[in-house]
């Protein structure tokens, strides 16, 4: 299968880097140069990879082409392009619903969505696809765990969960800064936190039909440590932050799905 990439940013570098590393049907790989920098180096990475001058160019030899533009300037970058109908096209741009991207393409296209992490690199990526697509999960599958979601409900409650990346690397910033205000040094603070947080990973993975409850409460010995930090987070608001902030995600995906006069899929 030939594949394109339309916007050359973090994941879709991600997921080229982890498909050259995986088996799987690819014989071609056409990437748009928008972003040269990583354009080049997924070039020089394989002679697969084939960068083009622009995005009607990856189309026009894509059997299945891949969105990876930004929201804001989907509209501009997709509407002047002709794709072939029946053409199978991934969307990646979060908030965009089926309904709008398919008014921008105007072809009837194949078309589905798909949130990939950039662990997709190293094939321990978890993947959310919608609606569920055979082409989609080839190509995701080697890439770690693929996730269908049934409806377009459901896909929204995936993105905003994945929401949830950024505050994990903030909380691991406010852990290391108050380690180093403790006089530790910050490579020690942050080699320290990658460890531990590596490790509780690690078991999350083993143990991935134990709900999360029952670890934390196997990870905290009672008046412990690891129980009182956790005391303290909670009746900080701690939980429910997070919640109101994942609330706010879905309450913006829902409102965008809204707005372009999306119904459940």
């Amino acid at each position: 299968m030939r594949l394109g990439f339309i916007g050359t940013g973090v994941i879709t570098e991600a997921v080229v880097t982890g498909l050259l590393a995986a088996e799987v049907d690819v014989t071609a790989i056409r990437v748009t140069e928008r972003n040269r920098t990583i354009s080049a180096r997924l070039a020089a990475a394989s002679d697969k990879v084939k960068v083009c001058a622009n995005a009607q160019a990856v189309i026009d030899g894509s059997d299945l082409v891949f969105l990876a533009v930004r929201p804001q300037d989907a509209q501009a970058v997709l509407s002047p392009l002709r794709f072939a109908e029946g053409q199978h096209v991934c969307s990646l741009i979060a908030t965009v619903t089926h309904e709008v991207l398919q008014d921008w393409i105007g072809t009837p296209v194949h078309l589905f969505r798909a949130i990939p992490l950039p662990s997709v690199a190293h094939h321990r990526g978890v993947t959310v696809l919608f609606p569920q697509d055979p082409v989609g999960e080839a190509m995701f599958g080697p890439l770690g765990t693929v996730v269908s979601a049934r409806t377009v409900e459901e896909f929204d409650a995936f993105a905003a969960a994945s929401a949830v990346m950024g505050t994990y690397f903030g909380v691991l910033g406010a852990a290391a800064d108050w380690m180093q205000s403790n006089g530790i040094g910050q490579v020690d603070a942050q080699r320290y936190l990658s460890g531990v947080f590596s490790g509780l990973s690690h078991t999350t993975m083993e143990d991935r039909d134990k709900p999360y409850e029952t670890l934390r409460e196997e990870h905290s010995t009672p008046a412990g440590l690891n129980a009182q930090l956790f005391e303290v987070f909670a009746n900080a608001g701690g939980p429910e932050a997070l919640k109101a902030g994942l609330d706010s995600v879905m309450q913006r995906l829902s409102n965008a799905r809204k707005e372009s006069g999306g119904k459940a899929e």
